[in-house]
């Protein structure tokens, strides 16, 4: 790691890295976004642009221009083709293991946030796995959006990351800590179904790609008893609170979608319609794998 820019010694080598993060900023919707003629077969040149941006802003944003846009199939074809193959079946998850997020109730299981019409706080996904089943890849598809609200608010986490480190090179060491943070075990109906989680924020993968755990609510977090990672993650919290160049909005509509490699994102409440076939549906993958380079 001795030439990443995230060694925090190699301070020219994150200087250039952060000069051509920082320069393609404030992003579009259009810019974001490609469009995919068939789902049914995306052709190399759309996946091709979808990697890049996820290369570059770790997200990209994806609209189907036509098809079924409630299949299933298209979203684990594309996702495949990006080379986001592992899924992690979580406990809400399909049969197919990717979850369908509506407002619903799960018998024996908490009132999880997803599955519910209000805001969604800043996070990245699977923040409470273990260090062998961390996510490193997400895809989100709309398959029916809400009748008002559910904006998704998306932000690169390497982003975060630069503006921690400008403000103080000390919350990034403080946030690499293997003990930066623990999410309290998950008991259900008196019976623990997941032991607490310890870990960093902040990880750097063999490939030498940035991850990063994290969640703001602040009753599924435990911060390290520690100065810089308390000032660390109140940084975090205000920034969310902070109008901010750096953070993407889109209100997706069916058949559009986004695909990155876990960045943070939060969602809006929103109303739901009274039709059932009208009310608010999206399809969410998490995956092992991040997007392919």
């Amino acid at each position: 790691m001795n030439k990443s820019p995230f060694n925090i010694k190699q301070l020219d080598t994150y200087q250039r890295w952060r000069e051509q993060k920082l320069s393609a900023y404030p992003l579009s919707i259009e810019t974001m976004q490609v469009e995919i003629t068939n789902p049914e077969t995306p052709s190399e040149s759309e996946l091709g642009h979808i990697q890049a941006l996820c290369r570059q802003h770790n997200m990209a944003l994806y609209r189907f221009k036509q098809g079924d846009f409630r299949s299933k199939r298209f979203v684990h074809q594309l996702g495949a083709a990006l080379g986001l193959r592992r899924l992690d079946n979580n406990l809400c998850a399909d049969e197919d293991s990717l979850t369908s997020l509506q407002v619903a109730t799960h018998a024996g299981q908490h009132d999880y946030i997803p599955y519910t019409d209000k805001q969604l706080s800043w996070h990245t996904d699977g923040y409470y796995n273990p260090p062998a089943g961390q996510i490193h890849g997400m895809l989100l598809h709309c398959a029916q959006p809400a009748q008002a609200g559910g904006e998704s608010w998306l932000m690169d986490h390497a982003i975060a990351y630069i503006l921690l480190r400008d403000a103080n090179p000390e919350y990034i060491t403080a946030l690499t800590h293997p003990q930066a943070f623990t999410i309290p075990a998950n008991i259900l109906e008196g019976r623990e179904v997941r032991p607490p989680q310890s870990g960093s924020v902040f990880s750097v993968t063999p490939a030498g790609r940035l991850h990063m755990r994290y969640s703001a609510r602040q009753r599924n977090v435990i911060w390290r008893n520690d100065p810089l990672t308390q000032e660390a993650a109140a940084f975090l919290l205000d920034l969310w609170r902070r109008d901010s160049p750096y953070k993407v909005r889109r209100t997706l509509q069916a058949g559009e979608g986004v695909v990155c490699n876990n960045v943070l994102h939060c969602r809006t409440a929103f109303v739901d319609s009274e039709e059932p076939e009208r009310k608010r549906l999206l399809y969410r993958g998490r995956y092992y794998d991040g997007v392919k380079a």
